[in-house]
């Protein structure tokens, strides 16, 4: 029997809007590859993709509503399937900038993804400066479940220059299921699992009736005073417009452990003070108050190991939502961090949490599906007392290809939630922590603002290490504008 959305599937569904689109995205740099005299162009990424493809086949499925939309949606292959749809060209004029690059991946992240297709697309962005190019991929969230799909990006990429084989495809699509062939499918269902049937058939009529609304789908709080109060005072919290604004700072993967090493923690506690320390400069910027008690609510999702009981999923762990209060309110760039390891350091004690050792183990690049799973975790757990969504997945401290063409750079980006103007991801890749910041267009004019309290964040708690490399060492001066893919 074909494969049924679950209501978590269908919750993605609902909350979807045109100021809400509900993908995740990614946006990786490379360089020409380094064997062979063709290059990499359009044509290489189609040949690409259709050979990879057949390892995440619901990426060529669509969904198929049940007849009376009583029961959940199914997954039927696309007997319509056109790759070169999904495979989209663009260019920008050369020498193209990365400031014009970001601007296109915030008008491609803008637009809703086409719900009578696969849920996918992938754009080649040719002209870069010094002949680099970009791939921008987006998966919708209802896609990648991280148990019998991964995203598409963690198929294409390779460890050597020299890509490796793969079987050839032999796919023919499977005629889609009749009226009776989906009504007998729901009796079958109900009869396995009565209790997922009934689940998804509420979900289905909340959607079909409107009675959920999407803030009674993503929390249960919103007519709290509390939450009315700390809602109106932060300026993280907006009325959500269909349209996006990205950046990315690029950092050093060596600074964060100097960090770490002198203070304790973890590298990913580190990550998140300094984003503490970027949301206080930003805030202040803004002429925000910013009392002693101040406190931003993160929704961070984290990598736990499966239990004995539980169905491992094809990563070998599983994500979950932790909410990590970040104390921007704290004047010293150090407490900031103790206070935030303080927190994450329940998460560790409970010894499930997944060592960012044992997550780059994972084959493939296995960041673009954790992402993806972390945003659905995001998604459906995030309250409107909560602030923003921080995704931090490591990567392979090597270099990876696409078609011989080696990956520079990989920035995550992460999708908001209603009410929402920013979300951050973080992707450590080949001694890298690189940074993707998506916001809302109209709250967020400064957004490149907030990227450079990203660099002088790191900088301050660089500051506070003895034995470090000196900052002239470093070659570091401030104001020092975010770091640049490939600069």
């Amino acid at each position: 029997m074909p494969d049924r959305l679950t209501s978590l599937d269908l919750t993605f569904l609902k909350a979807e809007s045109a100021a809400t689109p509900m993908h995740v995205g990614t946006v990786d740099i490379f360089e020409p590859p380094v064997h062979g005299d063709d290059g990499f162009d359009y044509e290489s990424l189609v040949a690409l993709i259709r050979d990879r493809i057949a390892f995440v086949p619901r990426y060529r499925q669509r969904i198929q509503q049940v007849p009376g939309r009583f029961a959940g949606p199914i997954w039927v292959d696309d007997e319509d399937f056109d790759l070169t749809f999904h495979v989209r060209r663009s260019a920008l004029p050369r020498p193209g900038t990365h400031a014009q690059l970001l601007e296109l991946v915030a008008r491609i992240m803008s637009r809703r993804l086409d719900r009578a297709r696969p849920l996918w697309e992938m754009y080649l962005v040719e002209g870069l400066q010094g002949d680099r190019f970009a791939i921008i991929a987006k998966s919708h969230q209802a896609l990648v479940d991280g148990n019998s799909t991964v995203d598409i990006g963690q198929v294409v990429l390779d460890s050597t220059a020299h890509p490796r084989d793969t079987p050839t495809d032999t796919w023919q699509p499977a005629h889609p299921p009749s009226a009776l062939e989906l009504l007998a499918g729901v009796f079958a269902d109900a009869t396995r699992h009565p209790a997922a049937v009934l689940e998804l058939a509420r979900a289905e009529m909340a959607s079909l009736t409107g009675s959920t609304s999407v803030r009674e789908v993503l929390g249960d709080v919103v007519g709290s005073v509390v939450a009315q109060r700390h809602v109106q005072e932060s300026s993280l919290h907006v009325k959500t417009s269909g349209q996006r604004r990205f950046s990315t700072v690029q950092t050093e993967l060596e600074d964060y452990r100097t960090v770490r090493a002198m203070h304790g923690g973890t590298v990913n506690d580190v990550v998140l003070a300094v984003v503490a320390g970027a949301l206080r400069a930003w805030m202040m910027t803004r002429g925000e108050s910013v009392s002693p008690t101040r406190g931003v609510r993160a929704v961070v999702p984290v990598s736990i190991r499966d239990d004995d009981d539980e169905e491992p999923t094809s990563l070998g762990s599983r994500v979950i939502a932790s909410t990590v209060n970040l104390p921007v309110g704290e004047n010293s760039p150090v407490m900031r961090l103790h206070q935030i390891s303080y927190q994450t350091k329940v998460h560790k004690d409970t010894g499930r949490a997944v060592s960012a050792r044992s997550l780059v183990g994972i084959a493939g690049f296995a960041p673009t599906t954790l992402h993806a799973l972390a945003a659905r975790v995001a998604t459906a757990t995030v309250r409107p007392i909560d602030d923003v969504v921080i995704t931090n997945v490591p990567g392979p401290q090597f270099p990876l290809y696409a078609q011989g063409a080696p990956m520079l750079a990989s920035y995550p980006v992460v999708p908001l939630m209603p009410g929402q103007g920013l979300s951050v991801g973080v992707t450590s890749y080949d001694g890298k922590v690189s940074f993707g910041l998506n916001a809302d267009r109209t709250a967020m004019p400064d957004l490149v603002v907030f990227a450079q309290c990203v660099t002088d964040a790191l900088d301050e708690l660089l500051d506070t290490t003895k034995g470090s490399r000196s900052r002239a060492a470093r070659g570091r001066k401030k104001p020092r504008t975010p770091k640049k893919a490939g600069s």
